[in-house]
């Protein structure tokens, strides 16, 4: 009996410890919440999975990659105490499903939201460029957005330079329910800036050297960020050299040192000079370039009046237009320079005080017509070709850059050319007579009609006052009538000594061809002009029937009308 009570008294036991593991097992089973974060150990690592305890009835596995850092190593090893996420409590098998990667996450949650009340940083990669801004990596494969307005305290040109790129950033607004993080850079910098603004408002002087950034451009110069300060670099303290517009040499956003000028902390303005941080080039210039020196420089500007030839970094001349050429009839230097030629000039004058520099381009070369006055001595024969035709003669150009003239009066003794271009055209070869050189006025003149005799001279001889002439009409104006005397030698008989032809319209009495004979009342060897007369002639016929009469009749004596009847009348009067 004892036996048999012994017995029922180990089964209780048995029973009764059997009762309590389950009791046991069911509280641990209560305690395992899904979605929770709890400790586990290591206790294998295989080639793919980790295997961790965490006191529930059978192990969970974890991929073992959640496990590697950024360089592959593998962070733990067994007896390793990890923090884990339970995703489910069992599997189809009856294994917790755990992560350690969303482990971390919520871990990074605690972090970001600790974060956005104290105010403190979160460390993050700039991953992705996104319209609006970016995402940001945090810890535990969260992700933030970033604002573009709060990437930079200025635009930021090129987005994708700062893809990769590893910055503290602020927490603006973190939502774990939404999964939803905004954060800042620009707020951190923000807050650096106004520290160094403080500082630099205690410790900047005149004469400083401080670095800035150009916050922006204006016609008349830059503002420059200097720890927080504004100062304005204006154009005239850009450099030493002549600037048109500050995007010469700025651009905004560039970072520079500039030199502090002038620093009014009442009114916090700051006045900045770029120049200044580098030598006057007219304290070392205007003792390098005398009076009578050749230097080579470059044009930097081009004016009505001339060009601006630099010859080092601020320090620049004049270059008149006066002083461009020898040869050419320069209106605009455009003509012949541009922005950014190299050439070589001669240093006129340099008024220190004035800051100013003459140069002449022409007078690094000889002065051509020195040249061409020895060269081509008065009354040699010269030969080119026609480069230009005028209305009162053509241009022959010559080697030295100097072009000839030969005047329409120059190109015929005789011919009447309404147009040099009756006889010539660009391009033509031809040869002409030194006529005379004035170097003074630069002036060339030329004639072609000197190869021939003047025609005059022989006119001179052959035809003299009171003669009588015969000739062909060959025009007919209002005013009177030109005969051709000879070849190339023309009279003329104007409409008030027509004579018996009468005071019609010269045109009425007279055509082309007709054969006229007058006589030479006037000859002016200047001008070349012959003047005739038939009314002339007719009276010189007259006196000369009359004079022809009376030496035949003896001492008789009569009038022109007895002589004329007489003539009438076949002489009969005679007879009486």
């Amino acid at each position: 009996m004892h036996n048999e009570l012994n017995g029922t008294e180990e089964n209780n036991t048995d029973e009764a410890e059997e009762g309590s593991f389950a009791d046991l097992f069911e509280q641990s089973l209560k305690g395992l919440k899904e979605g929770e974060v709890i400790k586990g150990i290591v206790v294998d690592i295989t080639q793919d999975f980790v295997v961790i305890d965490i006191g529930y009835k059978s192990e969970g596995t974890v991929r073992l990659s959640e496990f590697k850092d950024a360089d592959g190593n593998i962070e733990i090893s067994e007896g390793s105490e990890v923090d884990v996420f339970i995703v489910r409590k069992e599997d189809k098998n009856g294994n917790p499903i755990l992560s350690r990667e969303r482990a971390k996450a919520l871990k990074v949650w605690d972090e970001v939201l600790d974060a956005d009340k104290s105010g403190n940083t979160i460390r993050g990669v700039i991953s992705t460029v996104i319209k609006g801004g970016y995402f940001v990596d945090l810890p535990g494969d969260l992700r933030a957005f970033l604002p573009g307005s709060q990437v930079d305290l200025r635009p930021v040109r090129d987005m994708e330079s700062l893809v990769g790129k590893v910055f503290d950033f602020k927490i603006l607004k973190a939502d774990k329910s939404k999964n939803n993080i905004i954060v800042s850079r620009r707020a951190l910098l923000e807050e650096e800036r106004e520290d160094a603004r403080k500082h630099a408002i205690a410790t900047l002087s005149e004469g400083d050297l401080v670095k800035g950034v150009v916050k922006n451009i204006t016609n008349y110069g830059a503002f420059i960020d200097v720890n927080g300060i504004d100062g304005l670099l204006h154009i005239t303290d850009l450099s030493w050299r002549r600037v048109n517009h500050p995007s010469e040499i700025l651009s905004v956003g560039d970072d520079l040192e500039v030199q502090v000028l002038k620093f009014d902390k009442e009114k916090m303005r700051l006045t900045l000079g770029l120049k200044q941080i580098t030598p006057d080039p007219w304290s070392l210039a205007s003792s390098k370039y005398q009076v009578g020196t050749r230097a080579t420089g470059k044009v930097v500007s081009l004016m009505d009046y001339g060009a601006f030839v630099e010859l080092e970094e601020g320090f620049e001349g004049l270059v008149h237009i006066s002083e461009m050429s020898w040869t050419k009839k320069i209106r605009h230097p455009s003509q012949l320079l541009k922005i950014g030629d190299t050439v070589d000039v001669m240093v006129l004058n340099i008024d220190t005080d004035s800051r100013k520099v003459s140069l002449s381009l022409k007078q690094v070369e000889p002065n051509p017509w020195d040249i061409i006055s020895e060269k081509y001595p008065v009354g040699s024969t010269v030969s080119g070709k026609v480069k230009n035709i005028a209305d009162f003669g053509v241009f022959i150009g010559f080697d030295e850059g100097i072009d000839g003239l030969v005047h329409i009066s120059d190109m015929s003794w005789t011919k009447k050319i309404k147009h040099p271009s009756e006889l010539y055209k660009e391009g033509d070869d031809i040869e002409a007579v030194v006529l005379a050189i004035d170097r003074e006025n630069e002036k060339f003149s030329l004639s072609i009609k000197q190869f021939e005799g003047n025609p005059w001279d022989e006119a001179r001889k052959k035809f003299k006052k009171g003669e009588a002439v015969t000739g062909k009409v060959t025009s007919i104006t209002d005013f009177g009538i030109f005969i051709e005397l000879a070849e190339g030698i023309e009279g003329l008989i104007r409409k008030t000594e027509f004579g018996s032809k009468g005071d019609a319209a010269p045109r009425d009495i007279f055509k082309l061809g007709d054969e006229v004979t007058a006589e030479v009342i006037n000859i002016n060897k200047k001008e070349r002009r012959i003047a005739l007369s038939i009314e002339a002639f007719e009276k010189t016929s007259e006196k000369e029937t009359m004079q022809e009469y009376m030496s035949k009749q003896g001492d008789q004596k009569g009038t022109l009308g007895d002589i004329l009847k007489n003539e009438l009348n076949g002489g009969n009067n005679n007879k009486e």
